[in-house]
């Protein structure tokens, strides 16, 4: 979904193997410049890793899109046991006149003890929405425009092993928000919910972690567990109090001992507990934390009061060094409306990717995925990292 991959929690993985190969050293090939054959492992002292990427993309909800993506990674002490510190940023400039800044910040002290967690993005991002559930129909298009400012800041402490917990605070405001309406003239559900020119969500929220992987951005092995509980209070500035949990789980498996084949499962779960959220702020696809679910659905075709979505993907490699490298993945997701909790029809998607090393330092991989969803849906889908 044009974004960067989320940061890492744990230590980086390193590189397999000295004859590893990624962009650059295909580059230097390419230009008749030396290509080194030592080890690459990052290790604490080493200097920051960076990974950029200028690129043209496609997806559903941009069309063209021009991108600038990068991440460094580094340790912030001398020990190994200490995660690695990740910083992501990017901006996208895209055909239907969409401009999106994120910036995600994983730190942690030397200790390894704390994480400050940021996810910070500015968006001037207009989009359809098609109503509340999944059987929502894409005749009911409903093209919106708005822009949009979130803030998130946690930090977390570990508690026991790989085991952390923590506290942070979330903003999501919008404002200058329009709708152009249905084709047929009819009122729009976003309408009938309560359209608003401008909405603030702002509030508290707690955190529980498991996660024992090595590296997020390219997992070979481990497992994922996060719950989330936020709490948007009027006195927090909020336009009114209303609470959700989410629930974020994935698991790794390698099927060799080269780690050259991966399974990789995630369920989300995301609902309203209470109260009445802005209609951008309820659950919807492409709208989880790393902004990824869905593919081979445009970003906010289904939305509602509960959102439950698996996937499964398959990761191996083309190439014996690593450069080149595949996936085959399928989902599905289902919504309730906005009036109930309860799930309406399952929508099923699937699909395949090319993986092509960019950075074998950091085993950042750039992902091009195309799916294909229900209703004719399909499209292009381009990450800097893998999909989850």
């Amino acid at each position: 979904m044009l974004s960067a991959q989320a940061v890492p929690t744990d230590s980086l993985k390193t590189a397999a193997a000295s004859s590893e190969k990624d962009i650059i050293d295909v580059l230097k090939k390419i230009a008749g410049l030396h290509v080194s054959t030592k080890s690459d492992d990052m290790k604490p002292g080493d200097k920051p890793v960076f990974s950029v990427l200028p690129a043209v993309g496609y997806t559903l909800q941009t069309r063209l899109a021009a991108i600038i993506s990068s991440n460094v990674a580094f340790y912030a002490g001398a020990d190994p046991k200490t995660p690695v510190s990740v910083i992501n940023a990017a901006a996208y400039y895209t055909q239907n006149k969409q401009f999106t800044v994120p910036l995600q910040v994983s730190v942690w002290n030397s200790k390894g003890t704390y994480n400050l967690l940021s996810d910070i993005r500015y968006m001037k991002y207009p989009q359809s929405t098609f109503g509340l559930g999944s059987n929502a129909s894409l005749t009911n298009e409903d093209p919106l425009d708005y822009q949009y400012v979130r803030v998130y800041q946690y930090v977390l402490r570990k508690i026991s092993g790989h085991l952390s917990a923590g506290i942070g605070y979330n903003l999501d405001h919008y404002w200058k928000v329009s709708e152009k309406g249905l084709a047929s003239g009819a009122q729009s559900e976003f309408a009938q919910y309560g359209a608003a020119s401008k909405a603030t969500s702002s509030g508290y929220s707690a955190h529980l972690l498991f996660d024992d992987r090595k590296n997020p951005i390219n997992e070979k092995k481990g497992t994922l567990m996060l719950i989330s509980y936020r709490n948007n209070v009027t006195w927090m500035g909020s336009n009114s109090n209303w609470q959700s949990l989410t629930a974020d789980v994935r698991k790794f498996i390698s099927l060799d001992k080269s780690s050259k084949n991966i399974l990789g499962f995630w369920l989300y779960s995301w609902m309203i507990l209470d109260g009445k959220p802005p209609y951008l702020d309820l659950p919807s696809t492409g709208w989880d934390r790393v902004t990824n679910t869905g593919r081979g659905f445009i970003q906010g075709r289904f939305r509602g009061k509960n959102m439950l979505y698996a996937e499964s993907e398959y990761r191996f490699n083309l190439t014996r060094n690593g450069l080149l490298g595949a996936v085959l993945f399928a989902n599905a997701q289902s919504f309730s409306t906005a009036a109930s909790l309860k799930l309406q029809k399952v929508q099923p998607a699937a699909g395949l990717g090319i993986r092509i090393k960019l950075n074998k330092k950091s085993d950042t991989n750039v992902a091009i995925d195309y799916g294909f969803g229900t209703q004719g849906m399909r499209g292009l889908f381009v990450n800097i990292g893998e999909v989850f």
